[in-house]
């Protein structure tokens, strides 16, 4: 396999594994702030029935899941770029200049 192909199974594979279960704790994380919110809402996170504890523990589920989801932008940004210097193949000679 060359380089290119390496990089696009490498974006998708962290994609699979790191992006889906980051959009899912950005989801749960948000929820989780939202709710912890609301007045009069009962919140139990952990035996905790502490409107404060839902919020904290909703920011830092949403900071892990932004972490989660940042993951492949980078793998994709490293593996898919141009290096400077790297001149395209072209398995076709270059016709003559007239």
């Amino acid at each position: 396999m060359d380089k290119r192909t390496t990089g696009i199974v490498a974006t998708v594979v962290t994609a699979l594994i790191c992006g889906c279960p980051g959009l899912f704790a950005m989801c749960f994380g948000l929820f989780f702030a939202v709710v912890g919110q609301i007045p009069g809402a009962e919140v139990n996170v952990f035996d905790n029935s502490d409107p404060r504890s839902a919020l904290i523990y909703g920011l830092g589920t949403l900071c892990v899941g932004i972490l989660f989801v940042l993951v492949p932008v980078v793998v994709g940004i490293v593996t898919l770029r141009k290096k400077p210097g790297e001149e395209p193949s072209i398995s076709e000679p270059l016709p003559p200049v007239s």
